[in-house]
């Protein structure tokens, strides 16, 4: 495989890597600032609907780690997500895009590890010969690519690893929640609250026992629907360094 060649594979795995990362945050609600009537029944008494999402969001915020569960569809197309990170800059998870592939990533020790399969291989090699495609294969399938965080061309993608910087979008005072039923979600007991934008309709799920994290948002109608749900606050990062025999550093073979 030419250098010209491996260089264009790494431009192209992080551009894919940065499209991962549009994951489609702003869904936490419209811009509106009345809330509703304080209500006295149920969970959260004699809080109004708005107040329990500011007071979810502030929880979510607090938080050291989480899983992001994520199904959204943008202009960029279908985005599966499923990533747990910490205020560290840890994570570990996988990224489906659409019919592209998937790739897994780990972010440890201030290094990320990318892994594809072959599906994703084959897209982001697409118009090359035969021969190039088989040694990309040969070289990259169940395989690790390591990237230093601080890389110019991978770091602001990477944020997607930051748990401040993926909460980021989320605001207080923005919202215009009405309060709903209660339910469960995920096993947890929840309550939703229900906002409407225009043609766009968000159903967001609080946790009424515990913490009262974010369960769950469900968006619907809009230019970006789709489910983003939150899991096991405060456990662990699964992240570990893969075993060496399994690591390719594309830069070390000459990528640079």
């Amino acid at each position: 495989m030419s250098a010209t060649t491996r260089r264009a594979l790494k431009v192209s795995l992080v551009a894919a890597l940065c499209t991962s990362a549009a994951l489609g945050l702003s869904a936490c609600g419209p811009s509106g600032t009345a809330g509703a009537k304080a209500e006295e029944k149920g969970p959260f008494p004699d809080l109004s609907g708005q107040q329990i999402a500011n007071k979810a969001i502030k929880a979510t915020k607090s938080a050291t780690s989480l899983t992001l569960d994520a199904d959204l569809t943008t202009e960029d197309g279908r985005t599966k997500t499923f990533l747990a990170l910490d205020t560290k800059g840890q994570c570990a998870g996988t990224v489906t895009l659409g019919a592209t592939g998937t790739m897994e990533i780990l972010r440890t020790g201030g290094l990320a590890y990318l892994r594809f399969d072959e599906a994703f291989l084959r897209d982001q090699n697409e118009g090359s010969s035969p021969e190039e495609t088989e040694a990309v294969l040969t070289m990259l399938k169940g395989r690790w690519v390591k990237t230093d965080i601080d890389d110019p061309e991978a770091k602001d993608s990477l944020g997607m690893c930051e748990l401040n910087t993926l909460l980021s979008e989320f605001e207080t005072g923005r919202n215009a929640a009405e309060r709903g039923e209660e339910t469960t979600v995920n096993g947890k007991k929840a309550l939703t609250l229900t906002e409407k934008d225009g043609a766009t309709t968000y159903k967001i799920y609080v946790a009424t026992e515990g913490e009262p994290y974010l369960l769950k948002v469900d968006v619907k109608g809009g230019d970006e629907p789709g489910t983003m749900s939150f899991l096991d606050y405060g456990k662990p990062v699964p992240a570990k360094k893969p075993a060496e025999k399994d690591i390719v550093d594309l830069d070390a073979l000459g990528a640079e």
